[in-house]
């Protein structure tokens, strides 16, 4: 999505604040409710996401404000078998490529007969994945060969299925480019905008919304390096539902909002029937994508586009498709359950509930606060995807998140862990990437450019030109590695963790004098007779806790309650500690700061 979305994240953010401080009073259940298809899913995803151009970007000291003849730029080739082999050993299951489909640049690719972006209207010299420019095309700058750019994708396509990766790309369906136009559509394909009426504001045969009569006229400057002017007359309504011709800076002023039957200025009145043209072209451009392999969608901004119509359009692609996959960037609360139930999406991101909550607990706040955000959506809860980083946030090692990759683990802990939900990670993210260079459109603000050619340092000295061989890499880096690759590999290696139970054991120790419930978070993961216990310690120094085993979840659970001593291993560092499984009995262990446990028993 664009740079200045981050109000609309905020007021949601805000509203699920309020919701969890009604949950406080409520009496809810420990454990949560038992899936009636979990037992069908054999694998819990894992996704890495990845900026494509990024990936290979092999500049060891960049410019600011650089182009592409400066700063260099990451190619899909970049992503050797190697590469994606380690990704997945990681223990990936899917990868994103973030920025596949071609979008508007300051990029002069005229030779290859794609038409110049005028400067004014593209953020940064690279510009934003998310002003699509092409539906149908791959964008030149992550080719080697640009006139070959689609076979290289579909063979990118290939390199990642032979890696044991499934493949997602986004789908960006809200807003294009303000200067759209598709070169690369199949024969007999009706472009967007094409058969438009523009001198009508609204009609449902329109793909457009338009200001009959008004020029385009943001409170800036149109005129590009040389002083050509940019001019659209009449003005296209902003992708960010602004339905002025004056849309100013912290708007997404380089995008134009898609038409899907919804008269927003008069009266938010919906005209579906006939199904409006969008709906089709946007379906097909999904159809397009689906065919080439592609395992799974990122659908950008998904709640700004109604559901009736992924009510429509995905039933379709799912018919031809039957396993692909959709993800849908959701941040209202309240519109959960009607795009899982509605609009078909497989997974929403938990953002407003567990992402914002670990990001405070880590930072100070009751690690309890946990709890509310798993009975928040406990009915929904396989719907949901976890993460603590992507390209819309702030690093973890940021001064903007908690200024220390390692104080982030407890989080990712509780993120990976605690259910059989999906959980993504953020490329350097297992590296301490701290997101803190100013690169140009992009400034100094704790997250790594979007809009600029740049090289992600940590990226760089882990690729060490395709080697991998972590020789550029600090001690710190590679444990801070080791750790995240234990972990994301747990989630499928571990039935308890894949697909198993969840019972949290918080209920049962706010009593517990020997347990601080403010920085350490307590849970368990069954399956068969596999039993895990984590500990979550978000306190920054070492602690000695005891925490208790209610005798409910014996019951639940199904654990034999005369166990007596046994011995236990702790996934994440392979040592054995004695310990005494018993109802209501305590799990008296040490923990390092900012770090934790996850004990098995065998039952």
């Amino acid at each position: 999505m664009p740079k200045t979305q981050t109000y609309i994240r905020n007021i949601a953010g805000m509203a699920v604040s309020c919701a969890a401080v009604l949950l406080l009073f409520c009496a809810v259940p420990a454990i949560a409710q038992t899936k009636t298809n979990r037992e069908e899913m054999k694998e819990k995803p894992v996704i890495y996401q990845v900026f494509t151009r990024l990936f290979g970007a092999n500049a060891k000291s960049p410019v600011t404000w650089g182009d592409q003849n400066t700063n260099g730029c990451g190619k899909m080739g970049d992503f050797t078998l190697k590469a994606l082999e380690q990704i997945k050993a990681l223990g990936a299951t899917h990868i994103w490529y973030t920025g596949v489909i071609a979008h508007a640049t300051q990029t002069d690719y005229s030779q290859y007969g794609i038409p110049k972006d005028h400067h004014a209207v593209v953020k940064g010299k690279a510009g934003s994945p998310y002003a699509i420019k092409d539906y149908y095309d791959v964008d030149p700058d992550i080719a080697t060969d640009v006139e070959k750019r689609m076979s290289e994708f579909e063979n990118l396509v290939k390199r990642t299925h032979k890696a044991g990766l499934k493949m997602i790309i986004d789908f960006v369906p809200n807003h294009v480019a303000r200067q759209y136009h598709s070169l690369a559509k199949p024969e007999g394909v009706r472009d967007l905008g094409e058969d438009d009426d523009n001198t009508l504001n609204f009609s449902p045969n329109n793909n457009f919304y338009y200001l009959s009569g008004q020029q385009f006229a943001p409170a800036f400057s149109l005129k590009d390096e040389a002083g050509n002017e940019y001019v659209e007359k009449p003005a296209k309504a902003t992708g960010n539902d602004k339905f002025t011709c004056s849309p100013d800076t912290n708007d997404w002023y380089e995008t134009v909002k898609l038409n899907y039957g919804v008269d927003y200025v008069g009266g938010h009145t919906t005209h579906f029937q006939p199904v409006p043209d969008t709906w089709n072209k946007m379906t097909d451009i999904l159809q397009f994508w689906a065919a080439k392999g592609v395992d799974g969608f990122r659908c950008d901004m998904a709640e700004m586009v109604p559901c009736e119509f992924w009510n429509w359009a995905i039933p379709q692609v799912k018919q031809q498709h039957p396993d692909i996959t959709f993800i849908a960037e959701v941040y209202n609360p309240a519109e959960y359950r009607n795009y899982i139930h509605n609009g078909h999406f497989d997974y929403l991101y938990d953002k407003v509930g567990l992402y914002d909550t670990l990001r405070i607990v880590t930072n100070g706040a009751s690690a309890s606060s946990v709890t509310y955000c798993w009975q928040a959506v406990d009915d929904i809860q396989d719907h949901m995807l976890n993460f603590l980083e992507n390209h819309d946030e702030q690093r973890i090692a940021s001064p903007y998140f908690c200024n220390n990759a390692k104080q982030g683990r407890p989080a990712m802990l509780v993120s990976a862990l605690m259910h059989a939900n999906p959980v993504m990670i953020y490329f350097g993210q297992e590296l301490g990437e701290k997101g803190m260079e100013c690169e140009g459109f992009s400034g100094e603000d704790g997250r790594t450019t979007i809009f600029d050619y740049w090289t992600v340092q940590t990226i760089r000295r882990w690729r060490n030109n395709g080697k991998f061989d972590g020789k550029l890499l600090t001690e710190e880096e590679k444990q801070l590695r080791l750790f995240y690759q234990t972990v994301l590999n747990l989630c499928n290696k571990e039935a308890a963790i894949r697909e198993g139970k969840f019972y949290d054991i918080m209920y049962a120790n706010y009593e517990n004098q020997q347990m601080d419930t403010n920085r350490q978070y307590a849970f368990l993961r069954q399956a068969g007779k596999s039993l895990i216990l984590v500990i979550a310690n978000f306190d920054h120094n070492p602690v000695h806790t005891k925490v208790k085993i209610p005798a409910d979840a014996f019951k639940h659970l199904g654990i034999p309650d005369d166990k007596g001593t046994i011995k236990v291993k702790d996934l994440l560092t392979g040592k054995t500690e004695e310990q005494t499984l018993s109802p209501d009995a305590f799990i008296e262990t040490d923990l390092e700061g900012s770090f934790g446990k996850v004990l098995k028993f065998r039952l």
